[in-house]
């Protein structure tokens, strides 16, 4: 897969540029993101941005 060349304070996949946060998770749930992550073909980033922005879905159990 070929992806675009990220620049700084470019935008890239979405309309704003990201800005870096911290979060606490257990180590079972930063594996679950990391699982749910490689099975989709994305990043944890990417992974709590979709949801964030409500363009993931969590995949019923």
């Amino acid at each position: 897969m070929i992806t675009k060349k990220r620049l700084t304070n470019v935008p890239v996949l979405h309309s704003e540029v990201k800005q870096r946060h911290q979060i606490v998770v257990t180590p079972t749930a930063w594996e679950t993101m990391k699982k749910e992550a490689d099975s989709r073909g994305i990043s944890v980033s990417e992974l709590i941005e979709g949801f964030g922005r409500g363009l993931i879905n969590q995949k019923p159990s």
